[in-house]
């Protein structure tokens, strides 16, 4: 069953914002204590120093957690957050910005670097290599992608864990799909090939059953 990605209708883009906040918060304690915050420092520390100014697009930010990351992190990073949905937008930290990710409102090279975390796996393949072609332009240095793999143990997790961590309802419906949908190291590379982006390097991430990969304009990892 976990051979191909499978894409199914999420829940929490579409309930009124008082169910969404509690589910929000949520998903910010999986990435805190389970490995997606982690994923994410190491994916930039490849690429930045902790004392390096840049600047980075977040595209699909959510509640910003990992905008509040990169800053706590990377103390001169200047991170905007973007999102479609003003509900998840909400308690980002600004700058941030109500957007299409297919759309994107900035022109090619305008970031050092553009991120998505946990945002790619809800598209099918041919828009993840749509929107990987779109972020490639508008990054200046590289593009960055941390998103979840596909596999039986964190498919498995919420559902056996439900009770321990009070989830939330909607965190486990959407987080079962969210993991049927991810990816597997190779599909994430060979699409970002078939995007057109040459040199990218994906690494995987355990026990936090996690994806990086990084593409940089410059050839470097």
């Amino acid at each position: 069953m976990f051979s191909k990605r499978l894409i199914k209708p999420e829940l929490l883009d579409h309930v009124p914002p008082e169910e969404a906040r509690p589910n929000l918060a949520d998903l910010i304690r999986i990435n805190k204590n389970f490995g997606g915050h982690s994923v994410l420092r190491k994916t930039l520390a490849r690429v930045a120093a902790a004392t390096e100014e840049f600047t980075i697009l977040d595209v699909g930010a959510a509640s910003g957690d990992a905008a509040r990351l990169i800053q706590e992190n990377f103390s001169k990073a200047r991170v905007t957050s973007l999102d479609y949905n003003p509900v998840n937008l909400g308690i980002a930290p600004h700058p941030k910005l109500l957007a299409d990710a297919f759309r994107l409102p900035f022109q090619p090279a305008s970031f050092d670097f553009v991120l998505s975390s946990l945002f790619l796996h809800h598209f099918e393949d041919a828009q993840v290599i749509e929107l990987l072609r779109n972020f490639y332009q508008v990054a200046r240095r590289g593009l960055l992608v941390c998103d979840l793999e596909r596999h039986i143990v964190p498919y498995f997790f919420l559902p056996a864990s439900k009770i321990l961590f009070r989830w939330q309802p909607i965190t486990v419906h959407d987080g079962v799909i969210s993991v049927r949908a991810s990816f597997r190291a190779s599909e994430l590379l060979n699409l970002t090939r078939q995007a057109g982006i040459e040199g990218a390097q994906v690494r995987v991430h355990r026990p936090a059953f996690r994806l990086s990969l990084v593409a940089m304009k410059n050839g470097g990892c």
